[in-house]
């Protein structure tokens, strides 16, 4: 079986408008081009082409999810509110979430092509699947947007998916340097959802994402999160892995493992801290696929979320394709020797420490 690839030229065409990075222009702040823009997703995109890879990936064509579904998660005055705004001149969806014209009818799209990797995932058609979407989505809270995240994709096309398939346990493992506080909102009392985010402590939202959330209810312990230090490297992160991630995973034994794909924990990037290299995200990728062959027959998502690197994220998501299909390119990443040569690259004791910390609810998983 291949590997599924999502994509759709409308993704590129939602118009978060000329902020200056996420700030609204104004007489002491020039206009320029929001940070959630189209172009690390048309260069990632662009790369796959230029590398040949493109062509061996099976294209998975996106259809919109219905109101219906949406609502599977979100509130309907927040739906018709969006839908309202979309159809005259857009707006703000709630926190740093601006969009355009038209992006209610994307944000459906981008939501549908989580679904359509999903699906054919589920079906058997492939093993595996990357979704490049936007708007993303992680953030997308129930009753309102929050970083540039219009609707919950990985949460809405799960909640499909329980819809239409026979599909019991999913697992999602977040790994953008931000909190994924819309899926883990999403799933908070859900015993039959393990939500894992590992990202860059009190980044964004500074409000959530600390190790004490651990889901409440029927879904107490199916929750967790491991808060990050500012800095930290592949050696972090494969131990994060390592001693967390993949523990949690075997204990709570998903039918599928969904990733809500960011590259801004990637050393490059401007809204984040950390310092993960292509190789770095081609070595997780290559853990989760394994543990996915133990636990799932191998059925792994992966749905397109932040990374603001324009010159870096072609080559991350460049190397998590190679690795989800099984094929390398002749393509060289320019940014890896320099980012593998960089000082403190190694996991540092003060960074053990808040992986060992976050370790501690692993026995909460049932």
């Amino acid at each position: 079986m291949t590997t599924g690839w999502v994509f759709h030229e409308l993704y590129l065409w939602h118009d978060t408008g000329t902020y200056a990075s996420v700030f609204q222009p104004g007489l002491t702040i020039e206009p320029g081009e929001h940070s959630e823009n189209p172009a690390t997703k048309r260069r990632f995109r662009n790369l796959l082409e230029v590398s040949g890879l493109l062509e061996k990936l099976t294209a998975i064509r996106p259809e919109p999810v219905s109101e219906a579904d949406i609502a599977l998660f979100h509130t309907p005055d927040y739906i018709a509110n969006i839908k309202a705004m979309s159809a005259e001149r857009g707006g703000d969806a709630g926190e740093l979430t601006p969009f355009g014209q038209g992006s209610y009818e994307i944000a459906l799209l981008a939501a549908g092509g989580t679904y359509a990797a999903v699906d054919a995932v589920l079906k058997g058609k492939l093993r595996n699947a990357y979704a490049l979407v936007r708007p993303p989505g992680h953030h997308a809270e129930r009753d309102k947007g929050r970083g540039f995240c219009i609707f919950g994709n990985v949460a809405v096309a799960i909640m499909k998916a329980r819809k239409t398939h026979k599909l019991g346990r999913v697992a999602t493992v977040d790994w953008d340097v931000h909190h994924g506080n819309g899926t883990q909102q999403a799933f908070y009392e859900d015993p039959n959802t393990l939500t894992i985010s590992i990202h860059q402590d009190r980044l964004f939202p500074i409000d959530s994402g600390t190790v004490e959330e651990n889901g409440s209810g029927a879904g107490e312990g199916y929750n967790l999160n491991i808060p990050m230090p500012p800095g930290s490297g592949v050696g972090a992160y494969v131990a994060a892995f390592e001693r967390v991630v993949i523990p949690a995973l075997r204990r709570f034994k998903p039918e599928l493992i969904v990733v809500p794909s960011g590259f801004d924990a990637g050393g490059t990037d401007p809204l984040g801290r950390m310092m993960i290299h292509s190789g770095g995200y081609r070595e997780l990728t290559r853990m989760l696929m394994e543990v996915a062959d133990e636990l799932c027959g191998g059925r792994l998502v992966l749905s397109h979320e932040g990374g603001y690197s324009a010159t870096n994220v072609p080559y991350c998501g460049l190397a998590v394709m190679e690795q989800l299909s099984g094929t390398r390119t002749a393509v060289e990443d320019p940014w890896l020797k320099i980012m593998e040569r960089w000082g403190w690259q190694d996991l540092q004791p003060h960074q053990e420490a808040a992986i060992d910390k976050a370790a501690l609810a692993l026995s909460r998983i049932k």
